[in-house]
């Protein structure tokens, strides 16, 4: 099989699920589309267009989907609204085939992506301030809303997406509706058997997924990534397995991992690797909310289904208390709008902030903006004088150290006879305590200087001080040349 070849002026035979048949032209290419192919206009409709797969090795496979597709359809019409037509589902009309008899590829419904944007970018004020959305808190549970519906449509015909996740979602500005395109990669249940999912993305795999393929995974991989959406939807695009970790020294997990190890900082118990995100505004949800998290969370949980998340967010939409600071706010219960909390957080927390920039900033006592370039290589030098002095008192310190036990026997010999009168046991208390004394000053002066660091050093200058010591012992005490040979 070879590649499809350039589409210029081509046309294609498009096969529909009650067996019509017609001929359809390409138009512009609208988009050159991810790994399976482009999408270009329907030159003979402008409501559809038309996914041209790549290549035609999987066309036998293609086709069987794309029938599957065909045959169990889950019949999410399209909103009007003022007017206004929104399709919801890029979901395959037809099959196109070549003249061959080769499936390249599938027709499917036009989907406006200029009025729409990726849900992601509805999480974050920033992104929404930018992109004209609207600020409404409502907006963004109506949307939330709306993904769960489409994704309970879906399971109700047996059908998964998998790879659910913000920027695999598209929501009408105007609307808060929200579209989805790709529909060939989703999990399709066929009438004699499944067609998996292609793809699956970290941060949205559950727990106990995460030693299965993607080929594998259905419902309970939609329920878990369709949990973290409305989670981060509802608290300003946090991801309910980000957190602050509790220990400054404690591994750095990535989400995932956080996920696979359950770390859900949000829950009815702490976690104990991270504390919740210092901005959520978890505690201001209703009961019913957290304990539904906590069901798609937490291990051992019965995830709520994709319908359970549409009742609960419907009748959440029809309890909402309109804030009196602020219009596009509201709140869940008697604690209060969360929103107004973080916001007020957030002004200290930058007032603070600038007021430590305009505190002068000291560099060994002399502030930042004074400094110069002549000022930097003054410290230079200065460095410099103070690491060669360091280096200077080290070596002269091993010089007179080491004089001191070479010549320690002819030092002593004036108090031989003094010493003698010790006896070898209280000398040899006072090796100890010289031995013990030397290692506590070498200790001490070890992080002062870079050159006594090294181990081998040190080991051999209280090697040496104790040899010295010993033969200083045997001269002074005039000890028998054969003592030693006493010994076994």
């Amino acid at each position: 099989m070879t590649d499809i070849p350039e589409p210029e002026n081509l046309s294609f035979n498009a096969i529909y699920a009650d067996g019509r048949f017609e001929k359809i032209r390409l138009g512009e290419l609208i988009n050159k589309g991810g790994a399976a192919g482009k999408i270009y206009l329907n030159a003979d409709n402008p409501e559809q267009v038309i996914k041209l797969f790549h290549k035609k090795q999987k066309s036998d496979t293609n086709r069987q989907k794309l029938t599957a597709m065909l045959q169990n359809n889950p019949h999410i019409d399209p909103v009007e609204k003022d007017g206004a037509k929104y399709v919801q589902l890029a979901w395959p009309q037809a099959i196109l085939e070549d003249d061959k008899g080769f499936c390249v590829g599938y027709v499917m419904p036009l989907i406006k992506m200029d009025k729409a944007v990726s849900l992601d970018h509805l999480m974050q004020k920033a992104i929404r301030k930018k992109l004209h959305l609207p600020e409404k808190y409502a907006c963004r549970i109506f949307a939330a809303y709306n993904v769960a519906s489409m994704v309970t449509s879906l399971h109700k015909c047996g059908h998964y997406i998998v790879d659910l996740k913000p920027s695999n979602v598209s929501v009408y500005k105007d609307t808060m509706l929200v579209a989805m395109v790709d529909c060939d990669g989703f999990s399709i249940k066929g009438e004699k058997t499944r067609y998996p999912a292609e793809f699956v993305s970290e941060e949205y795999i559950y727990p106990e997924g995460m030693e299965l393929s993607c080929e594998e995974m259905g419902e309970e991989q939609d329920k878990f990534a369709l949990a973290v959406m409305i989670f981060k939807l509802l608290n300003n695009g946090i991801h309910p397995y980000s957190g602050v970790p509790r220990k400054a020294d404690a591994e750095m997990l990535t989400i995932q991992n956080r996920i696979e190890q359950y770390h859900y900082a949000y829950g009815l118990w702490p976690d104990t690797y991270q504390a919740p995100h210092p901005y959520s505004i978890h505690e201001y949800f209703d009961k019913d909310t957290l304990e539904m998290f906590e069901r798609a969370f937490t291990k051992g949980g019965q995830r709520p289904s994709a319908y359970e998340w549409q009742e609960h967010l419907w009748k959440l939409m029809h309890h909402l208390k309109t804030c009196k600071k602020d219009p596009n706010h509201v709140y869940f219960t008697s604690k209060g709008c969360g929103l107004c909390m973080i916001e007020e957080k957030f002004t200290v927390e930058m007032r603070d902030l600038q007021k430590q920039k305009s505190t002068p900033q000291t560099v060994r006592g002399m502030e930042v903006s004074l400094l110069s370039t002549e000022n930097i290589r003054k410290n230079e030098v200065e460095k410099q004088l103070e690491h060669i002095r360091i280096r200077n008192f080290t070596f002269g310190g091993i010089a007179v150290y080491m004089l001191l036990f070479t010549f320690l026997p002819w030092m002593l010999s004036p108090l031989s006879e003094s010493i003698s009168s010790w006896g070898l046991g209280l000398q040899s208390i006072l090796v100890t305590l010289i031995m013990l004394g030397i290692n506590i000053l070498l200790h001490h002066y070890i992080p002062k200087s870079p050159w006594l660091q090294n181990r081998a050093l040190t080991q051999m200058l209280q090697v040496y001080a104790l040899i010295c010591m010993l033969i200083t012992i045997v001269l002074l005490n005039q000890l028998p040349e054969d003592l030693f040979s006493l010994a076994p």
